[in-house]
């Protein structure tokens, strides 16, 4: 019984904690962005395109958190 509740608390702060960088690095890099376009809205395009894929890059980071997540959870 008291392992279970041990991989509940594991299963909840990789999550957790695996959610918390890539949200503040997407928050930080939609941040900049907005701010470059604001600057130079020729490079609009340019710099949404650059925007993007940072992001998805960062949103990889939580998705490997949340298979992690998993994996404690259900083994």
């Amino acid at each position: 019984m008291e392992s279970e509740g041990i991989k509940a608390l594991a299963t909840a702060l990789a999550i957790g904690f695996g959610a918390v960088g890539p949200g503040l690095g997407i928050g930080l890099l939609a941040s900049k962005a907005m701010e470059a376009i604001g600057r130079n809205p020729e490079a609009e395009n340019k710099i949404r395109t650059n925007m993007i894929l940072a992001m998805a890059f960062a949103e990889a980071i939580a998705i490997y958190a949340l298979v992690i997540a998993l994996i404690i959870k259900f083994t």
